[in-house]
């Protein structure tokens, strides 16, 4: 684990945390399910490409999924 995948898991965990409280108090299932996924998944990806690849689609996920 290097500076940059640390960085960027902190990155990606803190909109995780932002799209978790906001699926939490609308009710909303799918940027409450892609909050937690991004807040875990840093823990087990360790290459950096492939950290920013997954976290760019979790983040951009719910903009096309709607429920």
């Amino acid at each position: 684990m290097d500076t940059s995948s640390l960085l960027w898991g902190v990155v990606f965990g803190s909109f995780g945390f932002g799209y978790f409280l906001y699926g939490k108090k609308q009710k909303a299932p799918v940027p409450l399910a892609c909050g937690i996924a991004l807040m875990v998944y840093p823990y087990f990806v360790a290459d950096v490409t492939w950290l920013i690849a997954i976290g760019a689609a979790l983040i951009v996920l719910p903009y096309f999924i709607r429920s």
